[in-house]
């Protein structure tokens, strides 16, 4: 399958200083899922950020490198055009609109839909996936449990109908059991509606027991790449991600490679 998300050799400088990307590369194929792993700090939600757009709010910049979506540059493009092309981020930590119900935020995800028949159909979709939101349509979303605000920003992010959906941290502040059922429902919407995941997330093994293929970075760069089952059998990345080995406990992946 030809990838639809290329970055090539991408730079990102905050502030004008802090060179935070330094010469990343990955794709994500049309279909698949993409798991983007590393340790905090090694540059993974700024690598979604620069794809979305949102970089400029952040006193961000890319300064070397492309993004190419369908063959088509996002460099420069604003975020809301980019949702429009496809592309839509779920950010870390929900990010729900508190102050709006259920209901409300989920009308959001759909504003570059016109179809109101299409919009209601997605909506009935979306409560398919996570029935506990239709209980808790009017209910405002504040007061939502943390689990049910990760399915409602998934939900949000399905109604605006992308091709590639990017999460961000989604087992973040949940219990176990609910990041099973999370990501077993983002498994699923990957299947059933073809949307291409790129995944980041600190949980290494439960992504890449839903994963295609994976990348690791440390510092600002890819250090690995490959297939799933390249990665769970390297014995750098069984010790550094998946909790199989008994090294030094500041060691990380790049200097155990070098």
């Amino acid at each position: 399958m030809s990838a639809i998300l290329e970055v090539n050799n991408l730079e990102v400088l905050y502030n004008n200083i802090i060179l935070v990307l330094k010469g990343l590369s990955l794709e994500v194929k049309k279909g698949d899922i993409v798991a983007l792993l590393g340790s905090n700090g090694a540059g993974k939600s700024t690598t979604l950020k620069a794809i979305s757009g949102f970089l400029p709010l952040e006193d961000g910049e890319i300064t070397d490198g492309t993004i190419l979506y369908n063959g088509e540059s996002l460099t420069h493009i604003t975020p809301h055009k980019i949702v429009q092309k496809g592309i839509f981020q779920v950010m870390e930590g929900r990010r729900v609109f508190e102050d709006l119900t259920v209901e409300e935020n989920l009308i959001c995800g759909a504003y570059t839909q016109k179809n109101k028949a299409k919009i209601a159909r997605d909506m009935d979709k979306c409560f398919e996936y996570f029935p506990i939101l239709k209980k808790r349509y009017k209910r405002i979303a504040g007061y939502l449990s943390g689990g049910e605000q990760q399915m409602l920003v998934i939900s949000r992010a399905m109604l605006a109908t992308p091709t590639l959906m990017m999460l961000d941290e989604p087992s973040m502040g949940l219990a176990p059991m609910l990041v099973e059922e999370i990501f077993e429902i983002i498994k699923k919407i990957n299947q059933n509606e073809g949307t291409a995941i790129l995944l980041v997330e600190q949980n290494a093994n439960m992504a890449l027991d839903i994963s295609n293929y994976g990348y690791i970075m440390e510092n600002g760069r890819i250090v690995l790449d490959g297939s799933v089952d390249l990665l769970r059998n390297d014995k750098d990345v069984q010790e550094f991600y998946l909790g199989m080995g008994h090294g030094d406990e500041d060691a990380s992946y790049r200097n155990g490679k070098h």
